[in-house]
């Protein structure tokens, strides 16, 4: 009994640990208050603000910027992580084994070294930086997470389901688009939300990619309006769309991976 409570008590702390600060965020986003911590009445004003006046035009810009850049490279990412997961997985255990390890070293190394790493190679190949060049970086780092995610839902399946798709008459193109894809949607849908949130969230990789051109994301922008002293009041709005955003496409994705499992 005890062990159970001390046990709950501490799972309890983990999450007010990590929510507490986002609940913050959220709760003062219903006030005009310029000073985080200082409550001066319920307002949406902030949220109106946002979306309204001209003079946060470089905000909307940067959430721009950030969304697509987010979009294309979860979607190139998925692709990709997909092709690659299923390759792995064709492949005999020991190459298996070693290309799986090679996959892993991206997601163990810093994002600060892989971030000077790609910043070396466009400038050796003398490629200009700005918004192309965030967009490979973005995929580059987002793929291993997607073959991670992807990898778990072919090793599910059951091997023979190919081959006999095959044996039956379909193309391999067909057996691939009727068998595999289905298989490994989950994971693929998996891979893509979690790439989404990692090229939404990421900083490090970007600062050194983004070049001199004047291209903002949300967290370049967010660290230039830190180093002036403070943070524009109208980023708490935003960071509560943002996590309501993605926490709504959490559940529904769960919800409809329960409802799958049922079936």
């Amino acid at each position: 009994m005890v062990k159970k409570i001390i046990a709950r008590t501490y799972l309890w702390l983990v999450l007010l640990m990590l929510y507490a600060p986002i609940i913050i965020i959220m709760i003062y986003s219903f006030t005009e208050s310029k000073v985080l911590g200082n409550w001066t009445g319920f307002s949406t004003k902030l949220y109106t603000s946002l979306f309204t006046s001209s003079s946060h035009h470089s905000l909307i810009n940067a959430l721009i910027n950030t969304a697509t850049i987010a979009l294309i490279a979860a979607t190139v990412s998925t692709i990709l992580g997909s092709i690659t997961a299923i390759g792995i997985y064709n492949l005999k255990s020991s190459g298996r084994k070693m290309i799986s390890f090679v996959n892993s070293i991206p997601i163990l190394n810093g994002d600060i070294i892989t971030g000077i790493s790609l910043f070396l190679l466009f400038v050796a190949l003398g490629i200009s930086q700005g918004y192309f060049t965030v967009v490979l970086a973005h995929i580059t780092f987002c793929t291993p997470y997607v073959v991670l995610c992807v990898l778990p839902r072919l090793k599910q399946m059951n091997s023979n389901l190919y081959e006999a798709a095959l044996d039956l008459g379909a193309t391999p193109m067909q057996a691939l688009r009727k068998v595999i894809l289905p298989e490994i949607k989950p994971g693929m849908i998996s891979g893509f939300i979690l790439a989404l949130t990692i090229s939404i969230d990421d900083f490090a990789v970007t600062v050194f990619t983004i070049g001199n051109e004047g291209l903002e994301t949300l967290s370049t922008y967010i660290y230039a309006d830190a180093r002036k002293g403070g943070l524009t009041p109208e980023l708490r709005p935003l960071s509560t769309i943002i996590f309501v955003v993605i926490l709504a496409l959490l559940i529904v994705v769960n919800y409809r991976a329960g409802k799958s499992k049922k079936k």
